[in-house]
């Protein structure tokens, strides 16, 4: 059995979450101020993935106490190529103010020849990037917007075994886009079948982790798609981060597992295709990668080993016994060690 949050305060007065478990929206209040644990241990950042068949666009905003970050990747799935780039500052603390709830506020981060900003306006998403010289001396303009089309979404509120620390987390799934992406002269369009997802995280964070996570958004036969699944982060004994998205609903799954395949020297193998299967049978998904966006950091206190796979999603999972299939679509799926 998995626990389904109340509403109320996310805090207790000690700095420990007043419960653990999941929920279909931010039922919890988020209150950086209640925080007790170490401010440096603060993580605090919104993350869109907006992406179709043919590319993709990742961003970020982090304050992470220690240090904030703007990072943008752009994925071009028919050429199999990827760019990243992110520009860090160091000591900001909070200074970047980011909202504590997803559903209202506003996210700014300029710095050098980065201007990002995340902003609500008329009910919508709207995602503003310049990014100079962002790519082998072309610039990158991006103007997307962003429609809720689900008005359920992933939320999760986990502990660690260390006091005072925790993760609260929510995944907007089903993002409908319209706008485009420009790099150089050319123009990449944002339209059409083109979908996004919503990572929102505020927490205190134990020094070092390991995660996997896979994201889904789109349509498939008429009907909306999309899902979150992921394990191996904090403590979820209470609930897991499982969450399968159809049209206008949301359904809760307990476990998974992902299989990534390991190569003759032992290693995980992350362009061969992986399975993903639960216990009781209601997950079935054979994932088919393109692009790995990797990247190994090894920099004293700042430690971080990230395979960010993108590819395309065949099989089914069993709601009320029926079985829901789609084949084909986009997605990603991701197993990242931090230390930081």
């Amino acid at each position: 059995m998995q626990h389904e949050l109340s509403e109320g305060l996310l805090l207790n007065k000690e700095g420990n979450l007043m419960e653990a478990g999941y929920a279909f929206s931010l039922v919890k209040k988020y209150d950086r101020s209640m925080i007790k644990g170490m401010k440096w241990r603060i993580k605090e950042w919104d993350y869109y993935y907006i992406g179709n068949k043919h590319c993709g666009i990742a961003l970020t905003i982090a304050d992470n106490s220690y240090m904030s970050m703007g990072s943008v990747s752009f994925l071009n799935f028919d050429e199999k190529k990827e760019t990243t780039n992110s520009l860090m500052k160091w000591f900001t603390f909070g200074k970047l103010n980011l909202p504590s709830t997803s559903k209202e506020g506003d996210v700014f981060f300029e710095y050098k020849n980065l201007k990002m900003s995340f902003k609500h306006e008329n009910g919508k998403r709207h995602i503003n990037v310049y990014f100079n010289e962002f790519m082998k001396g072309k610039n990158l303009r991006a103007d997307l917007y962003l429609d809720e089309t689900n008005q359920n979404s992933m939320v999760i509120a986990t502990p660690f075994k260390k006091d005072k620390h925790f993760y609260y987390n929510q995944k907007i799934n089903m993002l409908k886009s319209s706008g485009y992406v420009k790099i150089g002269d050319q123009v990449f369009d944002f339209n059409d079948e083109t979908w996004g997802v919503l990572d929102w995280g505020r927490g205190v964070w134990t020094y070092s982790n390991t995660w996997l996570w896979s994201s889904l958004s789109g349509k498939y036969n008429g009907h909306r798609i999309g899902f979150n699944l992921g394990y191996g982060f904090g403590d979820t004994s209470a609930a897991s981060e499982n969450m399968f998205f159809y049209d206008d609903k949301a359904y809760k799954f307990e476990d998974v597992r992902f299989d990534i395949p390991i190569d003759k020297y032992g290693n995980d193998s992350y362009l061969e295709p992986w399975f993903f299967r639960s216990s009781t049978g209601d997950i079935n998904l054979k994932f088919t990668p393109i692009i790995d966006r990797k990247a190994n950091l090894n920099a004293v206190i700042i430690k971080s080993n990230q395979h960010q796979v993108f590819g395309t999603f065949t099989g089914y999972v069993l709601i009320d016994g029926k079985e829901i299939y789609f084949e084909d679509m986009p997605g990603f799926a991701e197993k990242v060690h931090n230390a930081w």
